[in-house]
């Protein structure tokens, strides 16, 4: 049974010591990309208006159902506005 407690250090086990100057850039890029990864890098000044991934999805969905509803109200209206602007004109 051992009487001295353990010191907690902030250092990494030597296992883990990671050598950065062998490090490969984009290692795995092709590999995402040909299984369908979806990795999408915001510009610096978009990112600051979002807090995490989660507000960007939000107002991505939002931004989509906005441009579905309108969709369908200019794909009905045209044909209408067409059709009165031509009585207009005769």
């Amino acid at each position: 049974m051992k009487s001295r407690k353990q010191r907690i250090r902030d250092e990494l086990r030597p296992e883990y010591e990671f050598d950065y100057s062998k490090a490969i850039r984009g290692k795995y890029y092709k590999r995402l990309l040909k299984e369908g990864a979806n990795v999408i890098v915001l510009e610096p000044d978009v990112a600051k208006a979002f807090r995490d991934s989660a507000a960007v999805n939000d107002a991505l969905r939002s931004l989509l159902g906005l441009t579905r509803s309108t969709r369908r109200l200019t794909t009905r209206s045209s044909g209408r506005v067409a059709k009165s602007a031509a009585r207009r004109s005769t």
